[in-house]
């Protein structure tokens, strides 16, 4: 008879393709979302090498032609973006519908949108990594406690959010610029996102600043976690922004906060983040902070104001 010694690491490489398997699932029983205006296709279950196969839709502009150049927003949340009719709370960001009438008033350059999915371990993808770690051993201890409502620690192992900008960034780019008529410099290249989704963003344009030029950065989540006391993470995202935040020359960043629901915890964090940006020479040419008060935590909310960061990031050369 053999016997199968199985290790803690062999259970954690089956935990691991289970749960791949399993987000695989759920994002090929989430149908394509319908746009109002524009097309959207998908790209189901993008391969990677640092992160979970996603789905990723691409939306395009009505009248989109090989012969023209467009400039690429990157987005997170992707299941989120177009169609509340297939999304779990049945909101959604409206993107298509924002971008068509922007386009058709000619307050946006040609731009198409990259709506990049998200999976169970979004919490670990979009939280900055060095932040995290540029706290003391205890700190970071403390952190990954933390659990979920389930029980299960909300940044499991630690985050992981520099693999998932290396799969935007080395992958998911490169099949971009290559399979769409694309601009493909960094004054056409944009990401956005909210809550946890406007830190990431906040940390691409830090990590990569010869590649994105612009970031939105809607409900920055500057907590981390669900909690103002005793939290050490807030002043972690700060200090990393006024170390690694890039030249105003040839970048933009946008954030914005409301006063309802999660965003009420955010004014004072981004107040100290407006004073980063305020110090590293940023004025109203390439830095904008709006506050939304009576706005909550939800794509409803996004949606209402997104327009906002597009006229901002995408204005047009001529305007």
């Amino acid at each position: 008879m053999i016997y199968t010694i199985y290790t803690k690491n062999t259970f954690k490489s089956l935990l691991t393709i289970l749960l791949c398997f399993v987000t695989i699932f759920k994002m090929e029983a989430q149908p394509i979302p319908k746009a109002v205006c524009g097309s959207i296709t998908r790209i189901a279950n993008f391969p990677s090498k640092y992160v979970l196969a996603r789905n990723v839709d691409v939306w395009l502009p009505d009248g989109y032609s090989p012969q023209k150049k467009y400039a690429v927003l990157y987005m997170h949340d992707g299941q989120m973006l177009f169609d509340s009719t297939t999304t779990w709370n049945h909101q959604a960001w409206d993107v298509d519908d924002t971008m068509c009438r922007l386009l058709a008033e000619k307050k946006v350059k040609d731009c198409i949108v990259v709506g990049i999915w998200n999976t169970n371990l979004r919490h670990q993808e979009y939280f900055p990594q060095k932040a995290f770690y540029s706290l003391p051993d205890a700190e970071r201890q403390k952190i990954l406690a933390i659990g979920k409502d389930g029980g299960s620690p909300l940044l499991g192992n630690g985050p992981v959010s520099d693999n998932y900008l290396k799969f935007m960034v080395k992958e998911l780019k490169p099949y971009i610029d290559s399979h769409y008529s694309t601009l493909a410099d960094r004054e056409n290249t944009f990401i956005a996102g909210s809550s946890m989704g406007g830190l990431i963003s906040m940390y691409a344009i830090c990590e990569y600043p010869k590649v994105f030029g612009g970031a939105a950065c809607l409900s920055t989540h500057w907590p981390g976690t669900f909690t103002t006391v005793d939290n050490p993470i807030p002043g972690a995202f700060i200090t990393y922004l006024k170390k690694h935040l890039p030249s105003p020359q040839g970048h933009k960043v946008y954030f914005d906060y409301g006063s309802k629901t999660l965003d009420a915890m955010y004014k004072p964090y981004q107040l100290r983040a407006d004073t980063v940006m305020q110090n590293a020479g940023y004025d109203e040419h390439n830095w904008l902070t709006r506050e939304f008060p009576g706005d909550d935590h939800s794509e409803a909310s996004w949606a209402k104001r997104l327009a906002v960061p597009l006229m901002f990031l995408l204005k047009p050369p001529s305007n």
